[in-house]
């Protein structure tokens, strides 16, 4: 569920969003609600919401001052929905100036905040699997640090760790790593998806798109022979996974 804040000085306004909107059907919670543009920086620092609506005109600090300051130390990545009875062009610029999502007249029709809502989910997947490929460059360089959880009883799994990263163009799996370290698959999965939280497959597959991403950006290479370098021997497997992960197909990638 994605954590949202309504910031909203009119008492009945905020009420109305926050308990008569069909927030579950959004795969959203309301977590918190503020009065003001200053208590509402003072909740996005203590809630940690994915989504802000906010009012633009506000005693103490409005909306777009609270947007401002809550994003200028770069410690907040919080989506904004801004919510007035204004329609006023600067303050649609001065919002679009500060990457706000939407822009919605009061009284918020549900309809439109529905579809707001789905965009701005869509982009905060869109951004957090750019992240895990892009920023967390010590998966590929660490993978034992990175991915293990625990340090108890977890000698195979980082062997499972330093083999893929040496064969993960080759044809592996969790079976045959099983049959290799002479254990049966089902108790391997087991400890793997317990260390890592994740299951081996997706792992393996995450890890192949990361290393194809490195690979295409160098521009030295097609896309059929990225496919085989990183262990996707089915040119058409490695489109459908590199799309899954990233959102986009290989070849719109490296336009």
């Amino acid at each position: 569920m994605y954590k949202v804040l309504i910031v909203e000085d009119e008492d009945i306004i905020r009420k109305g969003i926050a308990y008569t909107m069909d927030w579950m059907g959004m795969q959203c919670t309301v977590v918190g609600e503020a009065s003001n543009g200053q208590e509402g920086i003072e909740k996005i620092d203590s809630l940690k919401p994915d989504i802000v609506l906010v009012d633009i005109m506000m005693p103490v600090m409005d909306g777009i001052e609270m947007i401002r300051k809550a994003k200028e130390e770069g410690k907040h990545s919080f989506k904004s929905i801004i919510l007035t009875s204004y329609a006023d062009f600067d303050y649609a610029k001065k919002a679009i100036d500060l990457d706000v999502s939407a822009y919605l007249m009061k009284p918020v029709d549900e309809d439109e905040l529905k579809k707001d809502v789905a965009k701005i989910i869509s982009e905060i997947e869109k951004e957090r699997e750019y992240i895990q490929f892009s920023e967390k460059k010590a998966s590929v360089e660490d993978l034992s640090e990175v991915f293990i959880k625990s340090d108890k009883e977890n000698d195979y799994v980082r062997q499972i760790l330093l083999v893929t990263k040496e064969r993960y163009a080759e044809k592996i799996s969790i079976e045959s790593l099983a049959e290799e370290m002479g254990v049966s698959a089902s108790y391997l999965s087991r400890k793997f998806k317990s260390a890592t939280g994740t299951s081996y497959l997706d792992f393996l597959n995450k890890y192949r798109v990361q290393k194809a991403i490195k690979l295409l950006e160098t521009g030295k290479y097609k896309v059929y022979e990225v496919s085989d370098m990183t262990g996707f021997t089915d040119y058409k497997h490695f489109n459908t996974v590199f799309k899954r992960y990233t959102g986009v197909a290989p070849k719109e990638f490296v336009k």
